[in-house]
């Protein structure tokens, strides 16, 4: 076990600072996603968004750049916020938790900018929502809600080997200051009252004997309070031993989305194998407005007008 120990690296989270570390970029990028030249942000522009005050946050080990993450200034209607575009770890180190980290030192330089005597409470991304591991990360860990889903955000494919089944995506906000973010970055969560809540659902969406997404009645699931939605717990691993299935899978879930959001629910929650190790995660929708389940959205927006 102490050997173990010692062999695990040490790894720091820092901002990028020279040209040196902006380099590095381009490597983890085609590493984590195997771009190709088109798909890679060109170095001028990282530098270029990096002096603007883009925020660049690198895990290091030693010197190497093992991962980042990448967040840009933006807009929501009139609010001002960050939207987090890229956030990559190569695979020798995602056991370190390092998204994790990475998210929460963006946390912190976000709340330390002035626009005025504004802060910025908000903290904007997306992602593939049948990526069970970045779902639970997002929900369960950091405490994000949702209530847009875009269709094939970046087009139908990219270069990507992980962008070939649709690229869409949740547009997941994250209100750095709120309880909810607060009592989830302090390791409480909500496992235990997900499960209960789960136990008296019918899934719009649930695997059928067979492993094929099962659709249930759209009327009927509308007229409650919640919606569940079950995905794959390894999506990855169903793209490259079948990947017809793994479309169905994109047009099931693609239809519960848009059809529950369309109904007035938002995304609340994610728990992560809900029948035994190698069970299905699900999605939990909440009928209402973010708002109404995180109260500091509102008081966010209004001291932004």
């Amino acid at each position: 076990m102490m050997a173990e120990a010692k062999s695990r690296p040490v790894v720091t989270i820092r901002d990028l600072r020279t040209l040196e570390d902006l380099k590095q970029v381009e490597a983890v990028e085609r590493e984590v996603w195997a771009l190709s030249d088109s798909d890679t942000m060109p170095l001028t522009v990282v530098v270029a968004t990096r002096e603007a005050g883009s925020i660049w946050l690198g895990a290091f080990d030693g010197a190497r750049l093992v991962g980042f993450a990448f967040g840009l200034l933006g807009l929501e209607g009139n609010r001002p916020n960050v939207h987090s575009h890229m956030l990559a770890v190569l695979e020798p180190y995602r056991d370190l938790d390092l998204g994790y980290k990475l998210k929460l030192a963006q946390r912190e330089r976000v709340l330390a900018i002035r626009i005025g005597d504004m802060r910025i409470t908000e903290i904007t991304w997306t992602f593939d929502p049948l990526q069970s591991r970045n779902a639970h990360l997002n929900f369960a860990k950091l405490g994000v809600i949702s209530d847009s889903y875009k269709i094939d955000f970046y087009g139908p494919e990219t270069s990507s080997v992980l962008h070939q089944n649709g690229t869409d995506r949740l547009w997941v906000k994250w209100p750095i200051t709120s309880r909810r973010v607060q009592s989830r970055i302090q390791g409480k969560d909500n496992r235990s009252d997900m499960l209960d809540t789960l136990k008296n659902l019918l899934p719009l969406v649930s695997f059928n004997g067979d492993g094929r997404p099962h659709r249930t009645d759209l009327a009927d699931a509308v007229q409650r309070q919640r919606i569940a939605v079950e995905v794959p717990s390894d999506i990855l691993s169903v793209e490259q031993k079948d990947p017809a299935l793994a479309h169905e899978w994109r047009l099931a879930t693609r239809w519960a989305f848009t059809e529950s959001l369309k109904a007035g629910f938002f995304v609340a929650e994610f728990c992560r194998t809900v029948r035994g190790q190698q069970g299905p995660g699900v999605y939990l929708l909440e009928k209402g407005k973010p708002e109404e389940y995180v109260p500091e959205l509102v008081a966010n927006a209004q001291t932004r007008t």
